[in-house]
């Protein structure tokens, strides 16, 4: 059958045929039939030629005298602009920078790049990825999946894997910290991919790792740096790791935990992948890494990365925000605006979009608050908050009658008097201050300690009260002595006579 003809027989056809021999006499030389041939020679008739970008068709370009030199110039790295100028300077060209541009992309279009194959130095670089995991059986008897976190030291190619159930952020920095401890230090740099779990926004310039993350790297002094979105070859170290320990660890094999799934990877990782001699470096991978890239990490920090909780929240109109059921202060500034939270059991902590600390709080219960003092407008203090102490000074800057008015009026009356003096202190913004502690001084004279009875005055104007002293000498006023006289005649003299049985009250001498 044609279609059961290998490639070498269908080669000799075509050449056959080339030479000028006969569909028959093909089919006679090679035992096949003769409309096998023919077929196989019209499909290839029917094919048009594919065309070779390097011969142009056309009129010949201007360049084309120039093709070696500009090809020699193109692989120094000169640009189609550099190149149009010397041909210009060089070889008195007259053609048109376009024509340069043009037979310049024609000739790239015909040459083929090898990738470009980077090495590191030891302890500059580590690239890490997940891939699918083995399945864990559940206690239900289903199969749950997992995903296997991979990072491959870039230089002996040293590597850690760590079974997850999610590839979120919390377990990408909790299996890249444990692959740091596995090492027993840290590289340079960490290349990963865009996954969601460390990158909150792909870019190849200037890529916005997740908060955590950023955090993360503050801690342990690192550098993490995502691919070009698309762009598996830029980490074709760890591509290849992935692969390696999913087809020779974890190919065709399930587990009744995670825990089991994880200390079969460790055994692996000991066993088989650092006992390998690596196909490109032609080493062993573990005495490599021994031997040469151990030495040159970087030491950890004492503590690991703390353990917290964050997330985006926005202010509410009470200028707090909401954590776990209990409510926290922040700037004023931030009002109704989202702020970055992060807490854990003791404290919460409030970051802006920059990730600079704006309030720290301790952890309060459900349904509590804890609201800092400068996040308080002084608008919003009400003078009862802000005590007597404040109220006074403040009667006091209005005039001395006024705060002699407040202390009485609080001495008198107690906390009911601070409303009043704080009803005195809102005058200001309408009346002169001047007027108000006349007005004060005006009460004080007739023991007026009511609020409304200021209003009044301000508002009759009225006069203070004159009060008269105590005249001791005047001319109608007569002296002690003639006031004594008077009394002591008045008892020398005799009674009147008068009769009882006068009804009339008549004397008896009267007839």
């Amino acid at each position: 059958m044609a279609n059961q003809l290998k490639m070498a027989e269908i080669e000799a056809i075509r050449t056959l045929h080339k030479s000028g021999r006969s569909q028959r006499e093909i089919a006679r030389l090679l035992g096949i039939h003769r409309d096998t041939v023919a077929k196989h020679l019209s499909t290839d008739d029917s094919k048009p030629a594919k065309p070779d970008p390097r011969v142009q068709s056309g009129p010949q370009s201007e360049c084309e005298p120039f093709r070696e030199w500009i090809v020699a110039r193109l692989e120094d790295g000169l640009s189609g602009q550099r190149i149009y100028q010397d041909l210009c300077a060089e070889h008195g060209f007259q053609g048109s920078y376009s024509s340069v541009r043009r037979f310049v992309r024609r000739l790239g279009q015909s040459r083929e790049l090898p990738f470009r194959r980077i090495e590191t130095e030891p302890g500059a670089e580590a690239q890490v990825d997940f891939g699918s995991g083995a399945p864990v059986l559940t206690r239900e008897g289903r199969r749950r999946k997992t995903h296997v976190f991979r990072i491959v030291l870039s230089h002996s190619r040293k590597g850690y894997s760590e079974a997850v159930f999610r590839q979120n952020t919390e377990s990408f920095i909790r299996a890249l910290e444990n692959s740091l401890h596995y090492f027993g230090g840290c590289v340079k740099t960490y290349v990963i991919d865009n996954l969601r779990a460390a990158v909150t926004k792909a870019d190849w310039y200037e890529p916005e790792l997740h908060p955590k993350l950023r955090s993360f790297c503050e801690h342990y002094g690192v550098v993490i740096l995502p691919t070009r979105p698309y762009m598996p070859r830029h980490k074709g170290k760890i591509e290849s790791g992935v692969k390696y320990v999913k087809r020779n660890g974890l190919q065709g094999r399930q587990f009744n935990s995670l825990e089991e799934e994880n200390e079969f990877l460790l055994d692996w990782e000991t066993r088989i992948a650092d006992t390998r001699i690596h196909g490109t470096t032609k080493q062993q991978v573990s005495k490599l890494f021994e031997e040469v890239e151990r030495a040159t990490l970087s030491p950890l920090p004492i503590e690991r990365f703390p353990s917290f909780e964050e997330g985006k929240h926005k202010v509410h109109r009470d200028g707090h925000v909401q954590v776990q059921g209990a409510y926290y202060s922040v700037p004023t500034e931030y009002f109704r605006r989202e702020v970055w939270v992060r807490w854990d059991s003791r404290l919460v902590r409030i970051f802006n979009h920059q990730l600079q600390e704006v309030r720290v709080h301790v952890k309060q219960p459900k349904g509590c608050f804890s609201t800092h003092p400068a996040d308080i407008p002084p608008e919003k203090i009400s003078g009862i908050e802000r005590g007597t102490e404040y109220l006074l000074r403040r009667a006091n800057s209005i005039g001395e009658h006024a705060d002699r008015w407040a202390q009485e009026v609080i001495a008198s009356r107690g906390i009911e008097g601070i409303r009043a003096v704080i009803g005195l202190l809102s005058l200001v913004d309408r009346e002169p201050c001047s007027q108000i502690d006349k007005a004060c001084e005006i009460a004080i004279s007739y023991g007026a300690y009511r609020l409304k009875n200021v209003r009044q005055l301000i508002k009759r104007k009225a006069a203070k009260q004159e009060q008269l002293e105590f005249m001791q000498e005047h001319p109608i006023i007569r002296s002690m002595d003639v006031y004594g006289d008077l009394v002591r005649n008045s008892l020398r003299k005799p009674p009147p006579s008068w009769r009882p049985d006068d009804a009339s009250g008549r004397s008896s001498g009267s007839d």
